[in-house]
């Protein structure tokens, strides 16, 4: 292997991407240097494995990709946590559609060489089925499980976290109830406070069925709806259809919670709590959240070590977009950011 390339510079970056920017690229960098562990592949086959969490009596399955199986005395590689929204699994992260090249963001981030692992939150996919609405609190707590687990295998204290859309915001509030344990954040298809945001809009005309019920209907429909909601032609209706099939395994009905909080309870993560290096990523044609509701927030994260980048001809799935390349571009390029020497 040979060391991923540190030297990328900010014009760089966004340029060489094609990448519209919604605020500056912030200089003063703060971050804690393990990312600069991960080095790309050039070869190998990707190991993966199943987990089980315990929430109390709930049982929380959680999966893990990385290239090579773990062997004693190894090197630790940086561990890559991806947190699910809030009408799809963890299958969003681990997609296979023939045909259509790479949509595995796992398999993608596994070749870069992190050690990536998910999660399905309580009342989702294999995970555990209880009365609860699964809110935002509520996956904090799995989180916060989920992390003694991966500290057990991997020997890795502090973590990045990918999230997107509600799995965002779960990301954030455990970042700010766990500083420690939380290194670089990646918030996709993020929301703050969700003014003028016409997808919340419209959504809180459900928020009285939203408080009285804690699972709502997911068929297939509602699932390509989310690819379609925004701009349609922005994500490839293969691959929206193979998220459909993994996901319809699970049933017709999914927790209500998230949709709660983003229509009632915004904000539910406060930028001057959330003390990590945080990079924001937005859509173009992101319904749900606003530029100005993002850069208000940005504005507001204490870390000089901050990034605000909006994706053009992408919607709000950053992870089942036409243009996810530049999704794992500045993703990448964010988790590798080297150690800064002036400070």
């Amino acid at each position: 292997m040979t060391r991923l390339d540190h030297k990328l510079a900010r014009r760089t970056l966004l340029k060489g991407a094609g990448l519209g920017m919604g605020a500056g690229v912030v200089a003063a960098f703060t971050g804690s240097g393990q990312a600069a562990n991960a080095e790309p592949s050039e070869g190998g086959e990707i190991w993966s494995s199943e987990y089980w969490a315990k929430k109390g009596d709930v049982p929380l399955w959680m999966f893990r990709k990385r290239l090579g199986a773990p062997k004693p005395g190894e090197p630790a590689r940086p561990v890559l946590f991806f947190v699910h929204g809030s009408s799809v699994t963890s299958r969003v992260f681990d997609l296979n559609v023939p045909g259509k090249g790479e949509y595995s963001v796992m398999n993608e981030f596994a070749r870069y060489g992190f050690d990536c692992w998910t999660m399905d939150h309580e009342n989702y996919g294999k995970s555990g089925r209880t009365s609860g609405n699964s809110d935002i609190a509520s996956g904090v707590e799995d989180l916060k499980v989920a992390a003694d687990v991966v500290t057990r295998e991997t020997g890795q204290r502090k973590f990045h976290f990918l999230g997107e859309s509600s799995g965002a915001l779960r990301a954030g509030a455990y970042a700010m109830v766990a500083p420690e344990r939380s290194d670089r954040l990646v918030f996709a298809a993020f929301t703050y406070k969700g003014e003028g945001s016409p997808t919340l809009t419209k959504r809180a005309e459900q928020l009285a069925y939203y408080r009285s019920h804690n699972m709502r209907k997911r068929d297939r429909d509602m699932i390509r709806s989310i690819a379609t909601r925004d701009k349609p032609g922005t994500s490839d209706p293969a691959a929206v259809e193979a998220l459909a099939d993994a996901e319809m395994q699970f049933g017709d009905q999914i927790p209500t919670g998230t949709y709660l909080d983003m229509t009632a309870n915004l904000p539910v993560v406060h930028p001057d709590k959330v003390l990590s290096p945080v990079l924001l990523v937005r859509g173009e044609y992101d319904g749900i959240a606003t530029v100005a509701d993002l850069e208000e927030f940005y504005n507001a994260l204490p870390n000089g070590d901050r990034q605000f980048i909006i994706l053009p001809g992408t919607a709000h799935s950053v992870t089942l977009a036409t243009n996810r390349q530049l999704f794992w571009h500045v993703t990448r390029a964010f988790l590798t950011m080297p150690t800064p020497i002036a400070t």
